[in-house]
C-alpha cells in the first residue's frame, strides 16, 4: 500500500533514471558537484568578505564578460595574436639589418687580420666563414624578434590576459581529450619548445601531460620564426604590397600558419586520447586573477634576461659548432663535388614528392640541434662557396631561392614542414628527461615528422595534379 503523502511527491523511477544518467556522464556530475561547491563558496564569500575596491572588481567582471565570452573571446584572442605578430615583424626588420651590417663590417676586419697573419685559407674558412658567420646570422636574425616577442607576451601575462586565453581554449582541449592548462604550455612553446616541455609539469594528470608533451611541437618556437617570417614576406605576400600593407599581410599569413598548428594539436590530442592515451579528461579549475596595470620596465627587463638572452645563448652554443661542420661538409670534395652537394642529390628525388628539394631536407637534418640554423645551412648549401653566405638583404636571398627553382609551393611546404617536423635536439633531450622513456622520446620525434611528411606530400601532389606548380 502506497502512503497517501507519497503520491504527490517525485516519481522514484524518474529520480533513479536521472541519477543513472548523471552517473553515466561522469563529466556532468563532476561539473555539477564542483559548480555546487563554488556556488556555496561564492555565497559565503559575499556574506563574509568585504571588498575595498568593488568598482575594480565590477570592471574585471565586465571585461571578462567580453574577453571570455563565446562570441567575442576567440576574435579578440586572434586579433591580439595578429597584433603581436605585426609588432614583432614591423619592429624587428630594421634592427636585424643594422646588426647584419655591423657583423659584416666586423667580418671585414677579421678577414684582414687573417690575411695579415698569413693564416691558411682553411683556418679562415672554419673560424670566419663557418663559426663567425653562422653565429652572427643567428644573432642578427633571432635577437630583434625575441627582444620584442617575449616582452609583449610577458606584458600580456602581467596584465592578466593569458589566463583568459587558457579559459577560452579549455573547452576545445577538453573536447579533444586534453587539458585546459595545455593552452598555457602551448603559449610557452611560442618562445621555446624546450622550455614548454618543462612547463607541462603544471598538468597533474600523467595522461594529459603526455598529450601536452607530444603536441607541444606544433606551435612555432622562436627558432622557426625567422624562417616563417622570411618566407611569408618573400613568397606569400604579393610583390605589389609594400610598407604597412606588406607587414600586415605577413602577420595574417603567420597567424594562418599558427592556426594550422593549433588545429593539428587538437587533432592529434583527439586521436591519441582515443587510442594510445585513452582516458577521461580531468576537471580544470582555473582561478582568473584580477587585471592589473603591467610593470612595463620591470617586465621587459626580466623577460629580456630570463627568456630572450637565455634562448639566444643556447642558440649560439649550438650554432657555433654547426657552422663549422657545415663549412667542412661544403668544402670537402669527393669525386669532384662537395659532400654537401652529394647529400642534397641523395635526398632530392624524395624531396620533390613533398614539394621541396634535397638541399632543404639536408638543411633540416643538419639543423636538428637547433631550428635557428636551418636557414643559414640552406643558403650555404645553395652557394658554391660552401660558406655561410652574406647576401644583400631579403632581395638577394629571394634571388638565390628563385635561381634554384623555388615557387610559392616550395615556400609554403617549407613553412609547413618547419612548423610540423620533429622538435630540436634540446627539446628531445628534455622530453626524454621528463618522461624517463626512450619510447616516448622517439614517438615525440616520429609522430610530428610523419604528420609533416603527410601534409606536405598532400599539398604538393594536389598542386602538381591541378597544375598550380
Amino acid at each position: 500500500m502506497v502512503p497517501p503523502h507519497a503520491i504527490n511527491g517525485p516519481d522514484p523511477l524518474d529520480s533513479l533514471r536521472d541519477a543513472a544518467r548523471k552517473l553515466a556522464d561522469r563529466g556532468a556530475i563532476r561539473d555539477e558537484i564542483v559548480s555546487g561547491i563554488y556556488g556555496v563558496s561564492a555565497d559565503i564569500c559575499r556574506r563574509s568578505v568585504k571588498y575595498k575596491d568593488r568598482d575594480k572588481l565590477r570592471s574585471t567582471y565586465k571585461l571578462d564578460n567580453i574577453v571570455t565570452s563565446k562570441i567575442w573571446g576567440f576574435p579578440i584572442m586572434l586579433a591580439g595574436l595578429g597584433l603581436v605578430f605585426w609588432i614583432t615583424i614591423a619592429g624587428a626588420n630594421y634592427p636585424s639589418s643594422w646588426l647584419a651590417s655591423l657583423f659584416g663590417w666586423i667580418e671585414g676586419y677579421l678577414t684582414s687580420g687573417f690575411e695579415a697573419l698569413h693564416a691558411p685559407a682553411w683556418l679562415h674558412g672554419v673560424l670566419v666563414l663557418g663559426l663567425y658567420r653562422g653565429t652572427s646570422w643567428v644573432i642578427s636574425v633571432m635577437l630583434p624578434p625575441m627582444m620584442i616577442f617575449f616582452p609583449v607576451f610577458a606584458l600580456l601575462e602581467n596584465f592578466g590576459y593569458l589566463p583568459r586565453v587558457a579559459f577560452n581554449m579549455d573547452r576545445m582541449f577538453k573536447k579533444s581529450g586534453g587539458h585546459g592548462k595545455q593552452a598555457l604550455t602551448m603559449s610557452m612553446g611560442f618562445g621555446c619548445n624546450a622550455a614548454a616541455i618543462l612547463s607541462t609539469r603544471i598538468i597533474e594528470s600523467p595522461r594529459e601531460r603526455m598529450l601536452a608533451i607530444l603536441t607541444n611541437n606544433f606551435v612555432p618556437c622562436n627558432g622557426r620564426w625567422p624562417t616563417l617570417i622570411l618566407l611569408s614576406s618573400m613568397f606569400m605576400v604579393g610583390a605589389a604590397a609594400t610598407g604597412m600593407v606588406k607587414t600586415l599581410a605577413t602577420a595574417l599569413v603567420l597567424m594562418g600558419i599558427v592556426l594550422v598548428g593549433i588545429a593539428v594539436t587538437l587533432g592529434v590530442s583527439w586521436t591519441m586520447s582515443r587510442t594510445a592515451l585513452r582516458g577521461v579528461p580531468t576537471h580544470y579549475t582555473l582561478e582568473l586573477p584580477p587585471y592589473r596595470r603591467p610593470q612595463i620596465l620591470k617586465t621587459i627587463l626580466r623577460s629580456s634576461k630570463e627568456k630572450s638572452l637565455n634562448v639566444l645563448t643556447r642558440a649560439i652554443v649550438v650554432a657555433a659548432p654547426a657552422g663549422i661542420i657545415t663549412w667542412v661538409l661544403g668544402n670537402v670534395m669527393v669525386g669532384g663535388d662537395s659532400v654537401l652537394n652529394h647529400m642534397a642529390a641523395f635526398f632530392d628525388p624524395f624531396a620533390h614528392l613533398i614539394g621541396l628539394d634535397g638541399f632543404i631536407l639536408m638543411a633540416f637534418i643538419l639543423g636538428l640541434p637547433a631550428n635557428e640554423i636551418v636557414l643559414p645551412i640552406l643558403l650555404m648549401g645553395y652557394m658554391s662557396s660552401g660558406a655561410m653566405v652574406d647576401v644583400d638583404g631579403l632581395g638577394g636571398i629571394k634571388d638565390i631561392f628563385l635561381s634554384h627553382g623555388w615557387t610559392w609551393l616550395t615556400a609554403l611546404n617549407m613553412m609547413l614542414f618547419s612548423l610540423l617536423h620533429y622538435p630540436c635536439g634540446t627539446t628531445l633531450v628534455n622530453i626524454y628527461k621528463e618522461t624517463r622513456s626512450l619510447k616516448w622520446a622517439v614517438v615525440s620525434a616520429a609522430l610530428p615528422l610523419g604528420i609533416a611528411l603527410a601534409v606536405t606530400f598532400t599539398v604538393a601532389q594536389l598542386a602538381y595534379l591541378f597544375g598550380w606548380a
